[in-house]
């Protein structure tokens, strides 16, 4: 059975960093992609940040230059660091594993961003 684990979540002041992770278990083959996502209260779910199989990265307009998405195939892991952070990045954030065959998502980690 697959399972993610978000972990890194929780309460920071405007301008301040949290690192996410997500933990990996299980068998996945064929990953083509992993990604952060996030929704806020009363919104859409979106799209953070993606890593595709190859290495080539991708983020939403509104995280360039503050967010970093990484990860460590051995450990089977994904983070996202997050820097300068907003109030307006406060959401839960999802990680997802995009494969051939399925996607896969963890139950999120709350993100608070407030003075």
């Amino acid at each position: 059975q697959v399972q993610l684990v978000e972990s890194g979540g929780g309460l920071v002041q405007p301008g301040g960093s949290l690192r996410l992770s997500c933990v990996a278990s299980g068998s996945i083959f064929s990953i083509n992609a992993m990604g952060w996502y996030r929704q806020a209260p009363g919104k859409q779910r979106e799209s953070v940040a993606r890593i595709l199989v190859r290495g080539s990265t991708y983020y939403a307009d509104s995280v360039k230059g503050r967010f970093t998405i990484s990860r460590d195939t051995a450990k089977s892991t994904v983070y996202l660091q997050m820097n300068s952070l907003k109030p307006e990045d406060t959401a839960v954030y999802y990680c997802n594993i995009h494969t051939s065959f399925d996607d896969y998502w963890g139950h999120g980690t709350q993100v608070t961003v407030s003075s």
